[in-house]
């Protein structure tokens, strides 16, 4: 599961099996932003998964 690019925005995410929670770091160019912590089931998070907290993200920040 690669980067995410929208407007000059880089959504990364990365997760732990074990633990079953996850993080998309948000990068405005090469700054930092913020990150989005979530929750999965499974061996990984389902890429519909990531699609939609990005777009959440996106449509909360008017992006």
């Amino acid at each position: 599961m690669g980067a995410i690019k929208h407007n000059g925005y880089t959504f990364e995410p990365e997760f732990s099996v074990v633990s079953q929670t996850g993080a998309i770091h948000v990068y405005h160019g090469e700054k930092f932003i913020e990150e989005i912590r979530f929750e999965f089931n499974g061996d990984y998070p389902q890429h519909d998964l990531i699609e939609e907290l990005v777009n959440h993200y996106l449509h909360e920040k008017h992006l």
